[in-house]
């Protein structure tokens, strides 16, 4: 069923602005791109989804291997003990260490999750055959592996963290024939959004199919 996403901001990256915008997805490719009234009149039996503030492509996790292999993702169930915010360095090595297959393949599908609640579509590798675990979970969540960049400090869920603006940390723009793969922020404009980070994402449209959904 073809959907019409609409927001009061739609940035494809590489052109104009489209203020009171909205993207029209038919199965996983993206069918039109334009102003709500224009793309709703050529799609006139459409479902439309109302979003809040701002609509991107979806972001490129540049720190996606080291979040899923070198960090732990607490459940829900040890925020108690561990909170909620991903352990890494020493901390990590402790839970590495008596970690059993079984929690770790909980902890990357826990991270994969969280990467979708922060409006990710893509990320990057290298989830090869040297471990198994890695690469079908990456594989079951539907993103998509790509090339980026080296990272350093500490890995962070938030790609806007590396210091880049939109174009830099996009997966690339948005195109009509394209996959559908996006992302919605409930903010006003980019500056807002470099701001206040990728942790206002309230959707994430990974091959057309909603992924996440905060409201």
């Amino acid at each position: 069923m073809l959907t019409v996403h609409a927001a009061p901001l739609v940035l494809e990256v590489g052109a104009a602005a489209v203020v009171e915008g909205a993207v029209a997805v038919d199965g996983d490719r993206i069918a039109a791109i334009g102003p709500y009234e224009d793309v709703v009149a050529a799609h006139p039996s459409a479902r439309v989804r109302r979003w809040p503030g701002l609509l991107t492509p979806g972001l490129r996790q540049d720190r996606a291997r080291e979040l899923l292999t070198r960090c732990y993702h607490p459940d829900p169930r040890e925020a108690d003990e561990l909170g909620e915010l991903p352990l890494w360095g020493e901390e990590f090595e402790r839970l590495a260490a008596a970690m059993d297959t079984a929690r770790r393949a909980g902890s990357v599908r826990r991270g994969l999750q969280r990467m979708l609640r922060h409006g990710t579509t893509h990320v990057v590798g290298p989830f090869g055959a040297d471990d198994p675990v890695l690469r079908t979970a990456v594989s079951r969540a539907g993103l998509v592996q790509t090339r980026g960049r080296p990272g350093d400090g500490p890995p962070d869920l938030d790609p806007f963290a590396a210091g880049g603006d939109l174009a830099a940390t996009a997966h690339g723009p948005l195109a009509v024939g394209g996959r559908a793969d996006f992302a919605v922020f409930d903010v006003a404009d980019e500056a807002a959004l470099r701001a206040g980070g990728a942790r206002l994402c309230v959707a994430t449209v990974l091959a057309g199919r909603l992924v996440h959904r905060a409201r």
